[in-house]
Formats: structure tokens, sequence, C-alpha cells
């Protein structure tokens, strides 16, 4: 499967967005002097709720960059979404990094910085809010987010899990409705 960067599309058609995270420079000292190669990552989505990452290895940056996205095309996953953010509150944890993802109202836009901005501008998400805690380190907080991504799920899922009406789940929507806050007066924060 062959990339056309000029047009951003596969040549099977469909449209994929890359995005370098990081890339990072590696130095051996050998008997002769210093090797230098470079790792990249790399995360490609299609805008429309599927998303992967990976790293390539070289030892010039273009052609780790290529890797990358060749072994991030082959990662790709399909994450559950509601219009442009995510059904609800989660957090994705790997190693010492965790990362807080919080879906918002229309118009708030990507809250995020870095490599959680990546991930959720290649998936096609344009209102979420996000935390980066623990660890700075790109490798670990692209692993926490998309722990947290795969994480999500579908409201029509969990009905179907439970056993319950599709109106049942979703019936207190809202960026609040996934922390169990219900401006109802019951639940957590809505003393009555």
């Amino acid at each position: 499967m062959a990339f056309d960067n000029r047009r951003g599309r596969d040549k099977d058609g469909s449209d994929l967005k890359d995005q370098v995270v990081y890339i990072n420079r590696v130095t051996k000292v050998v008997k002769g002097g210093k090797n230098f190669s470079f790792s990249a990552l790399v995360v490609v989505g299609d805008g429309k709720g599927q998303v992967g990452f990976g790293m390539g290895k070289a030892k010039e940056v273009p052609s780790a960059i290529a890797k990358g996205i060749e072994k991030a095309k082959r990662a790709m996953v399909k994450i559950p979404l509601r219009g442009a953010t995510i059904p609800h509150a989660v957090v994705g944890r790997h190693g010492a990094g965790r990362v807080m993802l919080k879906p918002a109202s229309p118009g708030t836009g990507v809250i995020a910085g870095g490599p959680v901005r990546a991930i959720l501008e290649t998936l096609g998400i344009q209102d979420v809010l996000t935390k980066c805690i623990g660890t700075q380190n790109p490798h670990n907080v692209v692993r926490a987010t998309m722990q947290g991504l795969l994480s999500l799920q579908d409201a029509r899922k969990v009905a179907k899990l439970r056993g319950v009406p599709m109106e049942r789940v979703a019936a207190s929507k809202g960026p609040t409705a996934a922390m169990g806050i219900r401006g109802d007066g019951h639940g957590p924060g809505g003393e009555a």
C-alpha cells in the first residue's frame, strides 16, 4: 500500500492525515566515530473515528517518518465518537503517564497539548478537554491517550450489554453525565 504525499491519500482512495509527534536523534559511539540514527513517533488518522500510531527508526529522518507512517496505518483502530466529541470522560494510563479526556460542548475546541492534540486532531475530534498527568514523555503520553480512547464505549453497546433501553443509558446528556453528575438534585454534585 503506497502513500501519495501530494494528495494525502492512499492508493486505495482513503483520505489519511499523518502528523509527526516526536523525532529523536540517537548517537552510538563506535571505534571509528559516531553513528547517528533517528526515530520518529507518528500518528495517522482518517478524521472520521480511526487512528493509529507507529514508531519508525532509520539513518535518515524521512525514512524514519515513512516507516512510522506504515506502522501507524497497520495499527489503526476505530474509536466511538459522539458528534465532534467523545461519549464520556475517561482516564488513560501507561507507565507513569495518565491522560484525562473529558467531552466538551460544541465550540470549545481541542484543549490539549502536543502528543494528545496530534491524536485527537487526526481522529477527527473537535471539542474535548484533556490533561496530561505524571509524565511528559511523548511515547508514554501517546500510549496512555490511545489506551483511554480504546476504553471508550458507545451508548448503544452499553445499553445492549446491560439489557436496558437506549433512552435510559443516554437519559442525561452533556459533558457531566459520564461523571455521574446530574443537574436534577440527585447524585453527586446535584444536592437537593
